[in-house]
């Protein structure tokens, strides 16, 4: 009997602008290789860089928000699995999913915990101290709370996110499976082929311009750590790539500086590989940061915030120096810069986190697991989440009959 699923993206795909994307397409392979028959749908305009996913034999569907019509769509598609890319998808079509395909698999991929990111957010632009408890007060945290108890499984990419939701919130481990990306171990074969030491040159710093991170990270860059690295290294480039980059941004580009904005990289891996070491001054966020780990994988390390490296190693070393001032991070970058030893054993940081916690064969099967226990007693485990059941009746007379009123207002303007 063939398998079916269907993922309902807030954004098509695009693994070559956001780590998010690359995440998503990692699942799309894995369901592939279980023998699904994928369609991915999706409210939003596909992009330039949107991933071709008919390429792999993945289906489209463009869906609207508040119409029936996907009522319709999805009962003839009566998929065994639908996954929610973000919370935000499980809000606006949650209610329809359970009502038309009560005994399809709901899977939450929450990417990040977008509530975490936008309060640190807030309280970084306020200039006031983050607290746990300031994230638990904002509206957004509510909101995506209850998607993932009203979720039956929802994939975690954070250690410390999995460790704010059971110990914080106190949400049942059942209901969540840790899930960070995957990467095929690194072999000695492949270490042997990174450029060495003095075969890097430079640095580098990668990010997405429409994450609010990112544009932050190349402000402080250039108005904090850049010229104190550039008093030390007069001869060094920080080369910036990211796509969608703003004007303000595009402003910053100062060659004569050794401050270059690049726009878009065909290949960031390439680019990251090149580099003697991989700058991110992460002053907000949360999640883990896709940069970081491609820096990993290949062969660079990295300076970064505390922010920056939350969530990605647990009690292991870090894979360069985590520095949190605009002083301790440029010293620190110049440290690592001229000195081959500790750079070195930064290098092999990197690779014990890749090989330890992010092994694509040991995620893979996590999943795979997961996935068949839950499908075998499903019922049983939607009796035990009595807040998901109790959500799910809320939400299902509120967002039923507010998404009814708006497609009723529409169609009679």
């Amino acid at each position: 009997m063939d398998k079916k699923m269907l993922i309902i993206g807030y954004v098509w795909p695009e693994p070559n602008t956001t780590a998010a994307g690359g995440r998503m397409l990692q699942l799309i392979h894995f369901f592939l290789e279980q023998e699904y028959q994928i369609t991915f749908a999706s409210t939003a305009a596909e992009s330039e860089y949107s991933y071709d996913l008919s390429s792999i034999g993945v289906s489209k569907q463009p869906i609207l928000l508040n119409q029936s019509s996907f009522d319709t769509f999805l009962k003839d598609l009566d998929p065994d699995i639908v996954v929610f890319d973000r919370f935000m998808t499980e809000e606006q079509f949650g209610w329809r999913v359970v009502k038309n395909t009560p005994n399809a698999l709901r899977i939450l991929d929450t990417e990040d915990l977008h509530s975490l990111r936008i309060a640190r957010q807030l309280a970084y632009k306020k200039a006031i101290p983050f607290t746990e408890q300031f994230w638990l007060d904002q509206d957004q945290t509510k909101r995506e709370m209850a998607s993932i108890y009203r979720c039956d499984l929802s994939l975690i990419i954070s250690l410390h996110e999995m460790e704010l939701l059971t110990k914080t919130i106190k949400i049942d481990k059942s209901l969540l499976l840790h899930l960070p990306m995957m990467y095929d171990a690194i072999n000695g074969e492949e270490q042997n082929s990174w450029l060495h030491f003095e075969q890097k040159k430079d640095f580098v710093c990668i990010g997405n311009g429409k994450h609010a991170p990112n544009i932050d990270a190349v402000q402080t860059l250039k108005k904090e750590i850049w010229p104190l690295i550039r008093k030390e290294l007069p001869l060094a480039n920080l080369f910036i790539y990211g796509a969608y980059m703003p004007e303000s941004i595009k402003q910053l580009n100062s060659p004569k500086q050794g401050f270059h904005i690049m726009g878009h990289a065909n290949d960031a891996r390439e680019v990251i590989s090149h580099a003697r070491l991989n700058l991110a001054p992460i002053n907000f966020g949360a999640g883990i940061k896709g940069k970081l780990l491609s820096g990993m994988v290949c062969g660079t390390p990295s300076i970064t915030t505390k922010i920056g490296a939350e969530g990605i190693c647990e009690n292991l070393p870090w894979n360069g120096i985590i520095a949190n001032d605009a002083e301790t991070f440029a010293k620190a970058a110049v440290l690592l810069y001229q000195n081959e030893d500790e750079w070195s054993i930064a290098r092999q940081n990197g690779t014990a986190i890749i090989n330890s916690i992010y092994n694509k064969a040991v995620l893979q099967q996590r999943l795979k697991n997961k996935i068949e226990l839950l499908a075998k007693n499903l019922e049983g485990h939607r009796s035990c989440n009595f807040i998901g059941s109790m959500l799910l009746h809320h939400t299902l007379a509120s967002t039923k009959f507010m998404s009814k009123w708006i497609e009723e207002k529409n169609s009679n303007p």
